[in-house]
């Protein structure tokens, strides 16, 4: 994982089976259950009408042909190639 100021790059391996927008789904409920149960009056501020966190969209995209290697290393040195 590796983050930037307005999103994250996640690389996760998961069973086909499951939909990835259900996977999105939890990540984001989850996510914002803890980040408003950790920092609830700072959130407050911001988000005044209902608890959220995350925007609605999100972007994903399978590896296809390039190694899990070179994934990481693209998440990982993403800052520095923008």
């Amino acid at each position: 994982m590796e983050t930037d100021k307005d999103h994250i790059h996640i690389m996760l391996q998961y069973i086909p089976r499951v939909s990835i927008s259900s996977i999105v789904n939890r990540i984001k409920s989850i996510t914002t259950y803890r980040v408003w149960k950790n920092h609830n009056i700072y959130l407050q501020k911001h988000f005044w009408k209902e608890n959220t966190f995350w925007s609605d969209g999100y972007f994903v995209c399978s590896v296809g042909e390039a190694s899990p290697e070179t994934i990481r290393n693209y998440i990982l040195n993403f800052r520095t190639l923008n």
